[in-house]
């Protein structure tokens, strides 16, 4: 996965590439100021993981309360959840 993006522009059509979409992007006001907040893909996995959600593929067998259940075990987490199954 390509990793240095040179804006937030490039990294959406670098996702959009990624499932097959082609999308057009208007922007009505640009920011400047880039004193705060950080691009996705320069953060660290711990602010991925402290702020973010896990897309996770689950193989079939075990249920979703017991894999969120060892997601919070492996990583050391206080809370972890799930939205629900798409099991069929």
């Amino acid at each position: 996965m390509k990793t240095v993006f040179k804006d937030q522009f490039e990294f959406i059509r670098y996702l959009d590439m990624l499932g097959g979409r082609s999308s057009e992007y208007y922007v009505k006001r640009e920011e400047k100021d880039f004193s705060y907040g950080i691009f996705p893909w320069e953060r660290e996995i711990k602010e991925h993981l402290r702020l973010g959600i896990i897309n996770l593929d689950k193989p079939p067998g075990p249920t979703s309360h017991e894999v969120a259940a060892w997601i919070k075990k492996m990583l050391a987490l206080s809370k972890v959840g799930h939205a629900g199954t798409l099991e069929y």
